[in-house]
């Protein structure tokens, strides 16, 4: 497989949201609810200020473009930034100097299960911000070029029963993916344990909506000591992932809820054979006085059957692609964070995926986010216009 032959779907990129998203989708009547963004001349930063809290865009969600050594944790204002992490015009543009042919996009200032609308002093208004910004991504962010996004909504992750309406109520507008948080205990919010999120799962189930768990997701990192250098935490983010899939695995959800299916977004594959093996190990030796039952299956198999994993740059991963399940692992562009590989996502893949056949290749790079996500590009643009060369070709300046 030739880089610039390769059809990529990344199924875990970032919208930087523009200062106008309210403005289509809601009543003029609730503008002045909405947040707003403002600059801040004194810092020169464009922020979000919504009930009296202020929100800046940290710069390492936005350095798509820029040197590594020009990185930092600074907030931005949208003229420091690509125009492309808020522009869908511009993002479609980047995502075909990179050849991505598709994009899920996370949100940013609302964080990634809308935290935000849940703080709102009038909850009633705070879930007619919630709707309105799912209606904008779907309609507006994703709909603008059919067949390039799937679409992603947030949930009104303070009442389980409005998590449910919304659930289905986005998957009439053809969203089949909804965030939600690796930990919400530590969100403030009762654990996976009990069956307090019992009718958002249920419908999650019934529409067939897959729920993505973003690391941060719990608006927590690993605890590294005072002082430690900051590149101890950037190397352990997987951790979260793995420890949202455990407590996933050994909690009952996966077992009131036979058909829910969860992406573990960002949080890489090389550890996914260890923690395979683990599982198994620890259900065979511990089972009898721990009480766990998965009847004539293993926990590895019953993962293999709930979750799908993806990465950025994770040759151990594409190695163990066997042992992981090469029909779970997808693939992420991370656009336009520090992680990132664009613009040369394509070339960074194919030495990644040197040796592995084709077939192979196409599942990891495109066929299982497209079954997963039960995403069609084919439908709006025939695959041979979809290669990394076609969408390359495409870019004029």
């Amino acid at each position: 497989m030739r880089a610039e032959d390769l059809i990529l779907v990344s199924v875990d990129d970032h919208v930087v949201e523009p200062p106008d998203l309210f403005e289509n989708h809601l009543p003029a009547k609730w503008l002045e609810y909405a947040p707003k963004n403002v600059h801040d001349d004194e810092r020169d930063i464009d922020v979000w200020v919504y009930e009296g809290n202020v929100i800046p865009n940290i710069g390492l969600n936005a350095v798509a473009g820029r040197p590594p050594e020009e990185y930092n944790i600074e907030p931005t204002n949208y003229g420091m930034m690509r125009a492309g992490c808020y522009d869908i015009h511009e993002r479609v543009n980047d995502m075909n100097r990179n050849g991505v042919l598709g994009s899920m996009c996370f949100p940013s200032f609302v964080q990634f299960c809308g935290q935000l609308f849940s703080r709102s002093t009038d909850k009633e208004m705070g879930l007619n911000l919630l709707r309105a910004y799912n209606d904008w991504h779907i309609d507006e962010w994703c709909g603008t070029y059919p067949g390039r996004f799937i679409p992603l909504s947030i949930p009104p992750i303070w009442d389980p029963q409005l998590m449910a309406d919304e659930v289905r109520r986005v998957s009439k507008k053809g969203c089949h993916a909804v965030t939600f948080s690796e930990n919400p205990y530590k969100l403030g919010w009762p654990h996976i344990f009990g069956d307090h999120w019992d009718p958002f799962f249920a419908a999650c189930e019934d529409e067939g909506m897959v729920i993505c768990l973003h690391i941060g997701s719990s608006s927590t990192m690993l605890e590294i000591a005072p002082g430690a250098p900051i590149d101890i935490m950037i190397t352990l983010t997987p951790l979260n992932t793995m420890e949202a899939a455990t407590d996933l695995l050994w909690s009952q959800v996966l077992r009131k809820f036979p058909n829910l299916q969860f992406a573990l977004s960002e949080g890489g594959t090389g550890w996914l054979p260890y923690w395979l093996e683990r599982i198994d190990y620890v259900y065979q030796q511990h089972r009898f006085w721990t009480s766990q039952d998965f009847g004539d299956k293993l926990p590895s198999q019953v993962a293999r059957e709930h979750f799908t994993f993806c990465y950025i740059s994770d040759r151990s991963g594409v190695d163990n692609r066997h042992a992981i399940g090469i029909d779970n692992i997808t693939w992420e562009c991370d656009y336009p964070h520090s992680d990132s590989s664009w613009p040369h996502s394509p070339e960074s893949l194919t030495k990644q995926l040197e040796g592995v056949p084709d077939d192979e290749i196409d599942k990891m790079t495109h066929s299982n986010a497209m079954r997963i996500f039960r995403y069609d590009p084919f439908a709006h643009r025939p695959k041979d216009r979809a290669t990394v060369a076609a969408l390359r070709s495409e870019v004029r300046d």
